[in-house]
């Protein structure tokens, strides 16, 4: 299987590659990559090209890594393969008569794709049969953990959720080391805390067969410090803000799909 990313020298394109290096999914010779300016020192042994054309040729599976906005002037024809978009908003009707074919695929990796560590929620066109399937689901089980979800509609929501979502936790790490070091704590040890309490709870998470509500009552059940401080921010408003946010990602998803 040789599998080409378009805008491979970006961020999560590097991402996805690598893991499916790391796992053996693709062969490094099988693996090309096209970038705009100056050719990335990674992956010496991959193909690496400027024209986006070439790199579909050459390819039996595309991935499309490129920002949203910069989408519409990327015409490639796919000469009916599977196209794989890991591009937010972008609708899989627009997707196939762009690069003309009827194999689409909608997914959505994050940045813990980087560790092998993504949730990657994924939607496909009609076109796509059970062999493509299979091809999507080493590719994203390669990045992590991966769903194939029902509507786009799922996707545009899961864009904000999980999509976005190494970015809260990172928020909630940024404001409880903010206060660590206004306690006096040293930057060093305010940091190690943080990051140290943000991966054990999602070990605890991934591990227990509890869902979140019961890990939370479980805390509250004991009365101590911890349920004091979930009490104090739900009465500040900590629900209300994430579901505020998570609805701003998901509009943002649905107007970046817009392209009329």
């Amino acid at each position: 299987m040789r599998i080409g990313v378009i805008g491979g020298a970006g961020w999560l394109g590097s991402a996805i590659a690598g893991a499916l290096l790391d796992t053996g999914v693709v062969e490094p010779r099988n693996l090309s990559f096209s970038y705009r300016s100056k050719r990335p020192d990674r992956f010496p042994d991959a193909f690496w090209t400027s024209d986006n054309q070439t790199l579909a040729d050459r390819s039996d599976v595309i991935i499309l890594s490129v920002r949203p906005a910069d989408w519409p002037d990327l015409t490639v024809d796919a000469g009916g393969k599977l196209v794989i978009s890991v591009m937010a908003g972008i609708r899989l009707a627009s997707l196939c008569e762009q690069h003309k074919t009827t194999r689409v695929v909608r997914a959505l990796p994050n940045a813990a794709a980087e560790v092998c560590k993504s949730y990657t929620p994924w939607t496909a066109s009609a076109g796509v049969s059970e062999a493509d399937r299979a091809v999507v689901q080493a590719i994203f089980d390669a990045c992590g953990v991966q769903d194939e979800v029902r509507t786009e509609r799922e996707i545009d929501y899961l864009t904000g959720l999980s999509g976005s979502g190494p970015a809260f936790p990172a928020l909630l790490a940024q404001a409880m080391m903010a206060d660590a070091i206004a306690h006096g704590l040293d930057r060093p040890v305010a940091q190690r805390a943080v990051n140290t309490l943000i991966v054990g709870a999602g070990r605890l998470l991934e591990q227990r067969d509890d869902c979140p509500a019961e890990t939370v009552q479980t805390f509250l059940d004991y009365r101590g410090t911890t349920a004091a401080a979930i009490q104090e921010m739900a009465t500040a408003g900590f629900g209300t803000a994430v579901v505020r946010g998570l609805a701003a990602a998901f509009q943002k998803s649905v107007r970046m799909g817009d392209t009329s």
